[in-house]
């Protein structure tokens, strides 16, 4: 490929980015990554009236205000993130500062406690794909023990990764606890990024409830201060 090719692509989904920045703030979510989770729920039709909904990763705030207009006053969505949000939530959703690798999911919020888990987390990457990619399975990971804990039997979950590395045993996990498993790149995604969305539809009823995650002191390789929100989104 020539290099006016190459230029002239890479202007091109620089503008699309800007397109869908626009967009966001016009629409009064605080980042464009809320176009990646409606692609999403296009797809999937992940979101009805009254679910409850817990969102790993949330700020600055756009996924939880998405999923709160979604899914109505009947509904809930609770959000977790390392960060304080920026997005003004409506009374039916609330985002918690706190770190997801290091909450009891069973103790905070139950067993099947929630229709749908989302993660929009991500590793602060270090410029070495290998290592990016091992951490960004790391969060993958713990962010499925939580939704296989606090999911309802049929429920959803939505976790990011960088696709590459461990990938396939990230995928395969989510083919033994979900009946429908879809892998999506939505068309925000930036155009140099790697990542992508395992999707699991339909949580199996014999999906065994996993232990608590460790605390991060206890885990080996451990993915130490590396989860971040708003830079990812």
């Amino acid at each position: 490929m020539s290099r006016s090719r190459i230029h002239r692509r890479k202007q091109s989904g620089r503008r699309l980015e800007d397109d869908f920045s626009r967009r966001a703030k016009r629409d009064g979510y605080p980042a464009r990554s809320v176009f990646k989770l409606e692609e999403i729920d296009q797809k999937l039709r992940l979101f009805r009236r009254g679910q409850r909904v817990l969102d790993l990763g949330a700020s600055p705030g756009s996924w939880t205000l998405y999923a709160a207009q979604r899914v109505g006053r009947e509904g809930k969505v609770v959000g977790l993130d390392l960060q304080p949000h920026s997005a003004a939530l409506p009374p039916n959703a609330t985002i918690e500062v706190m770190d997801v690798r290091e909450i009891a999911p069973r103790d905070r919020f139950g067993e099947r406690s929630f229709e749908v888990v989302l993660s929009d987390m991500a590793p602060a990457t270090m410029g070495h794909r290998a290592s990016d990619m091992a951490r960004s399975y790391e969060l993958f990971m713990v962010a499925m023990e939580i939704a296989l804990t606090v999911l309802v039997d049929g429920g959803a979950f939505v976790g990011k990764i960088f696709h590459g590395g461990e990938f396939q045993e990230a995928h395969a996990a989510m083919k033994r606890h979900f009946k429908t498993v879809r892998v999506i790149r939505p068309k925000a995604t930036r155009e140099m990024s790697y990542e992508v969305f395992l999707c699991g539809l339909g949580k199996r009823p014999d999906a065994p409830v996993l232990p608590e995650p460790q605390p991060r002191e206890e885990r080996s390789g451990s993915a130490r201060g590396s989860a971040e929100s708003a830079q990812s989104r």
